[in-house]
């Protein structure tokens, strides 16, 4: 590994990995480190160029995210954990599981997707013009090289077909909002193709487990039981 993930750990037993989203840190997660490091040894990651983790030299993609992930949990000496990925966290967190089942017991998908066609047009549209302004001036520009990297995880990324879902063996709750930014017809497609899947909405946009923390981690804890 080039690089070492920042991270927080707290509470002790069985450990849960938290993934945050795009542009985001651990932070993102304030309403589910306190509540699950009750039952749980919480250790919530800043993703590589995210936060206090470093860029490093390697590909700056989902699929090198997971492997950064791998890495991790090999110097934890961590065999087996829960992983609730958020938004780019979900699509690392799928990403992962796919390729390293052993890993992974309980596996909550919170607004993730498996394809950029997956997100609302209106939402994507923006997204779009971002990243080829940045793209643009990424030559010139520092900043607009890290922000047409960190655009490109939604314009290029995830790549997974539907039908490699079939292969997940973990118990998996996939969660959104009422009113996310991922299509509900993508969320419940996604729900549909990993065998035994449960499917969960909760009130509220995209960022439900920060906006709504209560009925969030309800939905989770009742699911990791």
């Amino acid at each position: 590994m080039d690089i070492q993930l920042n991270y927080i750990e707290k509470g002790t037993g069985k450990p849960l990995i938290l993934l945050h989203g795009n542009g985001e840190d651990h932070e993102y997660f304030v309403h589910q480190i306190e509540y699950f490091g009750r039952s749980h040894m919480v250790i919530a990651l800043d993703t590589r160029g995210h936060g206090k983790s470093p860029r490093g030299e390697k590909p700056f993609t989902i699929k090198q995210f997971a492997e950064d992930l791998h890495d991790f949990l090999l110097e934890k000496k961590i065999t087996k954990a829960d992983i609730l990925g958020f938004s780019d966290g979900g699509n690392i967190a799928l990403t992962f599981t796919l390729k390293y089942p052993e890993f992974v017991d309980h596996l909550i998908l919170n607004g993730a997707n498996l394809f950029p066609a997956g997100v609302k047009r209106a939402v994507q549209i923006p997204i779009e013009i971002g990243y080829h302004l940045a793209s643009f001036w990424a030559g010139k520009s520092e900043k607009a090289k890290k922000n047409m990297e960190m655009l490109g995880l939604m314009v290029n990324e995830p790549n997974i077909k539907p039908q490699e879902l079939v292969a997940i063996k973990a118990r998996t709750l996939v969660i959104a909002g009422t009113k996310d930014m991922i299509l509900e017809k993508h969320t419940r497609m996604i729900a549909e193709r990993i065998p035994g899947a449960s499917l969960a909405f909760v009130e509220g946009n995209h960022f439900v487990a920060n906006k709504n923390p209560d009925e969030f981690n309800r939905v989770v804890e009742e699911f990791l039981l």
